[in-house]
């Protein structure tokens, strides 16, 4: 039998934060037991310490809700400081819990093929989501 050394636990180093700006939402449909529905993504910006730029007008976010929990799936364009073009999709869930606080987690995964942004498209990434003022705002992780 073989014994693999412990693995490290995992670490959460804030890279930067995504606010969306977002227009109304649109029903697609009812299933038996689930709604879907579609949210433009209308712009926004990117701010933090490993990343700065804004969001490509363009893309959305595609939910279905089952019994009060919501899969999403969105996909749009950054556009780096540096003029770079930036790909992300990112999926999750949100609902909102008995408390009163909503979880809205992420699990973004970036594309790109600027020399100074490779890092996106190599490391693993967490997105902690909050609505706020008409804006989604993803404040992400990349895991270490």
């Amino acid at each position: 039998m073989t014994t693999s050394a412990p693995q490290p636990e995992p670490v959460l180093e804030y890279a930067f934060e995504i606010r969306v700006d977002v227009d109304a939402d649109i029903h697609l449909g009812r299933g038996p037991h689930e709604i879907l529905g579609f949210t433009p993504i209308t712009g926004g910006t990117v701010d933090g310490p490993l990343l700065q730029g804004t969001v490509i007008p363009g893309g959305g976010d595609w939910s279905v809700e089952r019994d009060g929990t919501f899969q999403l799936e969105a996909r749009y364009l950054l556009r780096a400081s540096d003029g770079s073009a930036i790909d992300i999709l990112n999926r999750g869930y949100y609902r909102e819990e008995e408390d009163g606080t909503s979880y809205f987690r992420t699990a973004p995964v970036f594309q790109t093929d600027a020399p100074a942004h490779s890092w996106l498209s190599r490391n693993q990434f967490i997105g902690l989501a909050r609505d706020e003022d008409e804006q989604i705002c993803i404040r992400i992780y990349v895991v270490r």
